[in-house]
């Protein structure tokens, strides 16, 4: 499942710096995770990234698209998976299970596409919430804290530290937890150098968190509280949280807490003034007598009251945003395959909403 909105490579870190839960963050080597050359998976966001520009309306969408350029390559990473479970271990892992666990696993190789497009496509879609959180205030990152709930990729993670921004990502999924296991992936990220601009100042920092917010108390307290900006995209839908018909449970996503203590949760964890975006992409939705798809109710999992009652100010609340979200599609070449083959049609088959949230207080 991805946990969003909501991230993750790391570059020179600043003596001192800390995450969330009071850890040192490491310092990591100025020439890793970069490789001699720009590989073509950066080239590729490069290219994306120069593709989606016309389409930011914000500063800092702008400048966000603009730190691809500053991207590091990154060598494979080997993960060891449970082809029935669907479990993922890191090599560390590995090397601590019992004999009879690892002779199931399987040894694997996901180079740096993978390493930043996992398996939910390209982390540059982010910027669209970045525009959204624009207009609702957010201005600079630098020196935020930003919560990504349901990350997802390191990528649009990496490209906030870069601009300056404290970010953490939370996601129980194993494949990432696997991927992203290398010291470097996390700590300080160095500014990137933007085009034509000076270097962007701040330095900023990823942090990650793998389990179950805020199921797991051990979770919460590594996640902490403090912070600006949470997002959360492609996570939080109504067809995951509160379907409509029976579905299949390992599509669905089960916070293991009350909708209140959720709630609550998220609400204790920002700043006074701080804000939500929950941003969701979704297809067109099951007919009635077609299989019921999850992930196409995109609609907020919560009520306006809900949200209120948690101390939340409803600044949006389900907004469609099918215009932009199409633009993006195309930008990004969703409608085509390989062959530049037109696969889909965005007009019909593609749809965005978001719901905006600010925590009462000054």
């Amino acid at each position: 499942m991805c946990l969003v909105i909501v991230l993750v490579a790391g570059c020179a870190s600043a003596p001192g710096l800390r995450s969330p839960d009071g850890r040192v963050l490491p310092r990591a080597t100025p020439d890793a995770p970069r490789a001699a050359t720009t590989s073509p998976t950066v080239r590729r966001l490069i290219d994306e990234a120069n593709a989606l520009m016309p389409l930011a309306q914000s500063d800092l969408a702008k400048r966000f698209l603009s730190a691809t350029d500053s991207l590091p390559g990154v060598a494979p990473r080997t993960v060891y998976v449970n082809e029935m479970t669907r479990e993922y271990y890191s090599p560390r892992e590995f090397a601590d299970l019992p004999d009879q666990t690892r002779i199931k696993l399987n040894k694997t190789e996901l180079d740096d596409y993978r390493y930043y497009y996992t398996k939910y496509g390209s982390p540059l879609a982010f910027f669209r919430a970045l525009d959204i959180a624009t207009s609702v205030g957010v201005g600079d990152v630098a020196g935020k804290r930003i919560l990504d709930f349901g990350y997802g990729s390191i990528g649009h993670l990496r490209l906030l530290a870069s601009l300056g921004a404290n970010v953490t990502g939370i996601d129980p999924d194993s494949y990432l937890d696997a991927l992203y296991s290398d010291a470097l992936d996390q700590g300080a990220v160095s500014p990137a150098a933007g085009r034509g601009r000076s270097i962007f100042s701040g330095k900023g920092s990823v942090t990650l968190a793998h389990g179950y917010y805020p199921k797991d108390a051990a979770m919460v307290t590594r996640v902490g509280q403090g912070y600006d900006i949470i997002f959360s995209k492609n996570t939080l839908k109504r067809g995951y949280l509160k379907p409509e018909r029976k579905a299949d449970k390992r599509q669905l996503i089960d916070l293991g807490v009350s909708d209140d203590v959720f709630l609550k949760t998220l609400a204790n964890a920002l700043n006074p003034g701080g804000k939500i975006v929950i941003y969701n992409l979704y297809p067109t939705p099951s007919g009635p007598k077609e299989v019921y798809k999850p992930l196409a109710d995109g609609r907020s999992p919560f009520t306006r009251e809900q949200y209120e009652k948690a101390g939340l100010k409803v600044l949006a609340f389900e907004a469609e945003d099918n215009a932009a979200i199409r633009k993006i599609a195309r930008a990004l070449k969703w409608d085509k395959n390989e062959k530049n083959e037109t696969i889909d049609n965005p007009d019909t088959n593609l749809f965005a909403m978001y719901t905006v949230l600010e925590r009462a207080g000054r």
